[in-house]
């Protein structure tokens, strides 16, 4: 028997609060309730979410011919990237996806998609290719997001994957490269998230609603 979900879209958008969250507010309670927001979202509306971000970022001629572009494949309860994927591929990008080398101290690659993928971390599917892209090779990425805010913070899952691997980013003031475009479901925005030091920042982020470059960051 199929269990209802708790959380419906509109239930999800009347619990984000307009007001800033407070300074003790418990990341990890925030982080599991917009897990559980995004969880809701399922079937019909995943899909229709997903090709609304496609059209959202073609329209935005982020995928030309020839740009070397870093995506992901999504848990269950993530907005469904294949789309994004496949129109990629169809611009005739070069898609690289990562794949996790270390558990333990949270590191991980990104590998060409040659069309292969086997089961890794987490039980997440990796690509099975064997070229490797260093960061500064890639144009442009799109990075999962739990939540974020209108000036571009952002809360992830918590282990620190992508700050680590993107951290050279910090430094980079004039010259940027990869530009990092966070994705989401629009009921993922909250008033006001923390930023810390080693939080690498986004240049946009696109949901299914909007996209959105922070201020000094469009290309």
């Amino acid at each position: 028997m199929r269990v209802a979900p708790i959380f419906t879209v509109a239930a999800a958008r009347s619990l984000l609060t307009p007001e800033p969250l407070p300074a003790s507010a418990d990341p990890g309670a925030l982080r599991r309730q917009l897990r559980s927001l995004r969880r809701a979202i399922t079937g019909v509306d995943r899909s229709q979410a997903a090709r609304r971000l496609c059209r959202l970022v073609d329209r935005a001629r982020l995928l030309r011919p020839g740009r070397r572009i870093g995506l992901y494949l999504p848990m269950p309860e993530e907005l469904d990237t294949t789309p994004l994927l496949h129109l990629a591929l169809r611009r005739g990008c070069v898609v690289a996806l990562p794949r996790v080398t270390s558990k333990r101290h949270a590191r991980m690659r990104f590998f060409e998609f040659d069309g292969t993928m086997k089961r890794g971390a987490y039980a997440i599917l990796e690509p099975g290719g064997s070229r490797a892209l260093r960061a500064r090779e890639l144009d442009l990425v799109f990075m999962p997001l739990v939540g974020f805010d209108a000036a571009g913070n952002r809360m992830g899952m918590g282990k620190g994957f992508y700050d680590r691997y993107f951290a050279h980013r910090i430094a980079m003031r004039s010259w940027r490269r990869p530009l990092l475009v966070g994705i989401a479901y629009q009921v993922q925005q909250v008033s006001s998230l923390p930023c810390r030091r080693h939080d690498v920042p986004l240049d946009a982020i696109v949901t299914d609603r909007t996209l959105r470059w922070m201020q000094g960051r469009a290309p």
